[in-house]
C-alpha cells in the first residue's frame, strides 16, 4: 500500500565543459589510414573526488579517459583516432563530487609509422572549471 522510499538527494551539475569532433591529423601528414570505423566510439568514465583533498585535475581526467577509449579500439583492430571530442561534466551531492568524461572518437588503423600523439584538443577550456 505505501512505498517508503528512500530519498537520494540527486546530483547537481556544477560545471561542464565540452569540445565538438575535431581531426586529429591533416592531409599533409604523411598518415596511410588501411581503414576507417564506420561508427565513432565513446566511453563514458565516472571518478569520485574525495572534496578534502587538493581540486581535482581535470586535465588528467579527460587524458585518463582518451587513454582508455584507445584501448577499447585497438582491442578492434584499430590504432588511432581520426576525429576527437570530449564532454567533462563536474557534479556535487552535498559533500560529494564526482567528475564524469565522455570521450568520443572515429577509429581507424593506420599503416606504418604513426606520428607522435597529440594531447586531447583544446585542453585549455578546463582552466576557467570549477
Amino acid at each position: 500500500m505505501f512505498n517508503f522510499r528512500r530519498r537520494e538527494t540527486p546530483w547537481e551539475v556544477v560545471d561542464s565543459r565540452a569540445v565538438d569532433a575535431i581531426p586529429m591529423y591533416y592531409e599533409d601528414e604523411e598518415l596511410d589510414i588501411a581503414i576507417v570505423g564506420e561508427a565513432d566510439t565513446r566511453g563514458t568514465y565516472v571518478f569520485e573526488v574525495n572534496p578534502r583533498k587538493k581540486a581535482p585535475d581535470l586535465r588528467k581526467a579527460v587524458e585518463f579517459a582518451r587513454q582508455q577509449l584507445l584501448e577499447e579500439v585497438v582491442k578492434k583492430g584499430y590504432n588511432i583516432l581520426l576525429l576527437e571530442s570530449w564532454q567533462l561534466t563536474v557534479y556535487r551531492r552535498g559533500k560529494e563530487h564526482r567528475i564524469e568524461v565522455q570521450y568520443n572518437g572515429r577509429p581507424a588503423r593506420a599503416q606504418g609509422k604513426l606520428p607522435a600523439r597529440r594531447p586531447p584538443p583544446f585542453m585549455a577550456v578546463l582552466e576557467a572549471c570549477h
